[in-house]
């Protein structure tokens, strides 16, 4: 039925799915561990984490739902090889090479393994076993893509959030002390490395995956207007990104005033074990194991159905098959455990991440510039060589000397020094197309 409208019922349910299917196992242990690391500075790094942990998965969305409602097209503003290519690296990324093994692996290491004699492995059987069970379940809740909304936004994100607000309100209530000194990494440009911390959630890449769920959980529901669709998308995307403000906020202020109790702990997962540990004592390893259980089977299950429908266009497989091939594969890679996964996937994070944050930016100028094609090259050319620099870096190769001719690039040695050549890039691309008279597209053509 061509403009329907949904209630704001029908909205919030989606912008819950929405919400829990960003926030994963890696969203609840990056935001404490921010805390603890920045201690006093912890307000000024949050800024910068949630611009790229909140902010640009929001325009994500949106972007996609303009663009027509998935990635591919937006992507084919740059070329249509182009578009396929970095849209198939996307999806393999964000899932069965990296982003759906790491829910399971993620889940076992904090939800199981504190509950196992410590004469057990800590991979082998145990987890063999284990995500078999995870990517079953993974796999029966993504098989029928029209219940996602109900059985993630009416059913699992209530549980997520109550059992999230009683740790943070347990937190609040008791302080486990106050905010500490920050690291050196925090003392000066809290902001910039808040801002790459964000990086970690993945958010901005999930934002384009996720958003073919989004429509589609739309169009089920009888909207088949574009404007309706984007209509519904922001109200539903501002809803989860609120949500997720709010969860990042309250996990933050829980790392940056643990300190006192528990000590400097290596990383988030265990500053929350710690801190449950501390407020509950046994019960809550049991809250926090909950809490990762029920943020890493929304994310994979709405990782394995976007994933699949993506490559059910483009391959003669069928939705139900993929969605048993991909958490078949991804049950396998997931056993090779957190820490390998962590390792392998960095490099291509800090390579990719770039080009979608370019890529979402210009989508929103996209008519004024008139939609040429060369300004979206220009931008990521450069981008993609800076970023894909980094992350042979980031992977231990030594590119010392080419990495120290481009320091004089501004903000460089922050992490970000693919922004001012993407801007020129451009400006570049926007001169050359307008000379050669190269075609007008607008967004309504794409």
């Amino acid at each position: 039925m061509k403009g329907k409208a949904l209630s704001f019922g029908q909205t919030f349910t989606i912008g819950l799915m929405l919400f829990a299917l960003f926030l994963g196992a890696g969203n609840m242990i990056f935001p404490p561990f921010l805390g603890q690391q920045a201690g006093e500075h912890v307000w000024t790094g949050i800024i910068g984490f949630l611009i790229t942990g909140v902010g640009l998965p929001l325009l994500g969305v949106i972007a996609i739902a303009r663009s027509g409602g998935d990635l591919q097209t937006l992507a084919n503003r740059v070329h249509p090889l182009y578009g396929l290519v970095f849209t198939i690296v996307m999806y393999l990324a964000i899932g069965p090479f990296f982003g759906i093994p790491r829910t399971g692996t993620v889940a076992y290491e904090i939800g199981v393994i504190p509950f196992l004699p410590e004469d057990v492995s800590k991979y082998g059987l145990p987890l063999l076993v284990y995500t078999i069970i995870f990517f079953g379940l993974t796999a029966w809740l993504a098989m029928n893509p029209t219940k996602l909304v109900d059985r993630i936004g009416k059913i699992l994100t209530p549980s997520l959030i109550v059992i999230l607000t009683i740790l943070v309100v347990k937190s609040i209530a008791t302080p486990m002390g106050g905010f500490g000194e920050p690291n050196e990494a925090y003392q000066d440009g809290a902001l910039f490395k808040g801002f790459i911390e964000g990086y970690l959630t993945m958010d901005t890449i999930a934002a384009l995956v996720f958003g073919i769920v989004v429509i589609n959980a739309i169009k089920d529901r009888g909207v088949t207007s574009k404007a309706a669709m984007t209509r519904i998308t922001v109200i539903a995307g501002v809803i989860a990104a609120i949500g997720l403000a709010l969860v990042y906020l309250s996990l933050s202020y829980i790392g940056a005033s643990s300190t006192d109790s528990i000590g400097i702990q290596a990383n988030g997962g265990a500053i929350l074990s710690a801190a449950a540990s501390y407020l509950f004592g046994s019960l809550g390893t049991t809250i926090l194991g909950l809490a990762i259980t029920f943020a890493c089977i929304t994310t994979s299950v709405g990782l394995v159905s976007a994933c699949s429908q993506f490559f059910a266009k483009i391959l003669p497989v069928s939705y139900a098959k993929l969605v048993i091939i991909l958490s078949f594969f991804s049950m396998i890679i997931a056993n090779i455990g957190l820490t390998q996964l962590i390792a392998v996937s960095l490099p291509v994070l800090i390579f990719i991440y770039p080009l979608a944050i370019v890529l979402i930016l210009l989508s929103f100028m996209h008519n004024g510039f008139n939609g040429y094609s060369l300004v979206y090259a220009g931008a990521l050319l450069p981008t993609g060589l800076i970023s894909l620099l980094d992350g042979i870096k980031t992977a231990g190769v030594d590119v010392t000397a080419v990495s120290q001719s481009l320091e004089f690039l501004p903000f460089y040695t922050q992490g970000i020094g693919w922004l001012v050549p993407a801007m020129i890039g451009a400006i570049i691309g926007f001169i050359i197309a307008s000379l050669a008279g190269q075609t007008k597209r607008s967004i309504e053509a794409n």
